[in-house]
This record gives C-alpha cells, structure tokens and sequence, in this order.
C-alpha cells in the first residue's frame, strides 16, 4: 500500500478540498556501479578540495554561495538561505481551468497521484467528474520544500479514476524551439499518401505499457548473476547495423512491407500480456481457496 508523502488543500473560489500526495513513480530500478579502488577493491569516498589552498574542506568549513560573475560569490548564512526559502502554504491554488491539449508535454515533470482525505470523497469526485466531461484540467500554484511549483492537476484516464498532479516546469526551465536548427524542406503529396499509410498500419487506440520493457536493464542484470556466479560475460562486437535507404520513398515502401509482420508480432505480445496480467491477478484467489 501506497504511503501518503504530504497532506494539501485544492482550493478555488469558495470550494476547498483536503486531499493527500502520493508519489506516483517508484524509486528507479537502473543499475549503477560504485567506483572501488582496483587494489583492495574498497569503496572510495568523495572529498572536497579547495584548488587555491590545496587542501581539504570538512563540511563545517564551508559557506553557499551565489557567483555574481566569474569566481566572485555573494555568500550566506544558513539563517539567511532558510529566510529565501517559500513557505509550505499546503494549499494547491487552482489559477485556470485550461483544455488539456493546451499543455505541451514538454513541461511536464515529476507527477504525484492526489487522494481524497475523509470529509473532501464527495467533492474530489464531483471535481474528477467534471474535469473529466469538460476535458480541461487546472493550473495551479503549490509551495513546499522550500519552492514554488506550477503544477497541473488532472484526472487520470481510468474511471472512477482520480486526480494527479503534475508538476511543471516554468517558461524559463524550457529551452526555446527557435533555437533548435529545424530543415526548411518541402514535403510531397506521395510521400506524405506514404507515410500516412505507415502510421495507421502500425497505430493503436491506446497506450498499454505493459508491452514495454526496460530489456537492456533485464540483460544487464541477467550478466551481474553471471558474474557473480564465476562465469565471463561475453563480449561481442556490435551487430553491423543495415544499409540506410537514401530513397525516401523507397525507404517508405521497404517499411510498410516490414509493419505488417511487426504489427502481427505485437498483437499476439499485447494477448500474452493481458493473459499474464489476468493470471496474475487470479492467482491471488486461487491461494486462498487452497487455504480455505
């Protein structure tokens, strides 16, 4: 079971509702390696330097500061940084009710699924629901940690389903498209008959992620078992890549005739993974009725 990390307030206008964040992503799986020393195979640690003494730094001896120009710093107290620092209000003030497809998923960050607290059930329904049929989602502003978020509440896709939170990153966060060089090309009717044709024989109505699997980190773990286990992982030189088709519309043409099997394949990948969900989900009753 899920552990409510903050307890906050939506509020706007007259209408306040106690609701609880939860995390809504789990802590990563990824693999990472520590760095040892080669000789005694021990842990190192990291250590602070000062480059003009040549000496370390304990933690007590230093000060945080903010570079107005290269290498001048405007230092602080700790006093004064808590001083800087937002105070939590608890409350997710609701600015705008804005369509959803206004929100480029470009400023999207960290999300955080909202519960209601008892008492708010009612009204945290009413607002899913309502959300829900208008397609738009709320513009907020939150405080806590020390910061001001914008965040985006919305409901989930799943009925009854409920809200999430989506924290956002401001204007100045996103790096500006116009700096990015973009081709200036002009695209013909075939081509683009082509490439349709492409998209609807590999497209889907909906996004169903248990099809997908991290398989470099299965095989990453797959060669840690066998390390520890006394065996050598193989190395191999990478897999000769094929030959690019320049041709577009050949390219084109080459890809619809491998989508089709591509489309087979992953329709019976999606069965065989509903399949091991429903068993998953079944092999729970079967456990009781065997104690029973």
């Amino acid at each position: 079971m899920a552990r409510a990390i903050a307890g906050a307030t939506i509020s706007f206008g007259l209408v306040s509702i106690p609701v609880k964040l939860y995390s809504a992503t789990q802590a990563s799986a990824g693999v990472s390696f520590n760095l040892l020393h080669a000789k005694c195979g021990t842990r190192v640690k990291q250590q602070y330097i000062c480059p003009r003494d040549n000496e370390l730094v304990p933690r007590e001896d230093m000060v945080k500061g903010f570079e107005i120009s290269k290498d001048q710093y405007v230092t602080f107290t700790p006093e004064e940084l808590k001083a800087l620092e937002e105070r939590a209000t608890e409350t997710i003030d609701i600015a705008q009710f804005v369509p959803l497809s206004a929100i480029d998923p470009v400023y999207f960050d960290k999300p955080y699924y909202l519960s209601a607290e008892k008492g708010g059930e009612k009204a945290y329904m009413l607002l899913v629901e309502a959300m829900r049929e208008s397609g738009r989602a709320a513009l907020a502003r939150y405080a806590a940690r020390g910061k001001q978020y914008l965040v985006l509440v919305r409901p989930t896709t799943e009925k009854p389903g409920g809200l999430v939170l989506q924290q956002l990153l401001y204007a100045d966060e996103v790096r500006p498209l116009a700096e990015v060089p973009l081709p200036d090309v002009e695209v013909r009717e075939p081509e683009l008959k082509l490439a349709r044709q492409l998209i609807d024989q590999i497209a889907a109505e909906t996004f169903e992620p248990m099809l997908y699997r991290d398989e470099v980190r299965e095989r990453i773990h797959a060669d840690i078992q066998r390390k520890q286990a006394g065996q050598d992982i193989a190395t191999s030189e990478p897999e000769p890549q094929p030959a690019r088709i320049i041709d577009l519309m050949e390219a084109l043409k080459a890809s619809l005739s491998g989508a089709s099997a591509d489309k087979t394949e992953a329709d019976a990948d999606r069965k065989g993974a509903k399949r091991g969900a429903a068993a998953d989900k079944a092999e729970p009753k079967r456990a009781r009725a065997s104690r029973r």
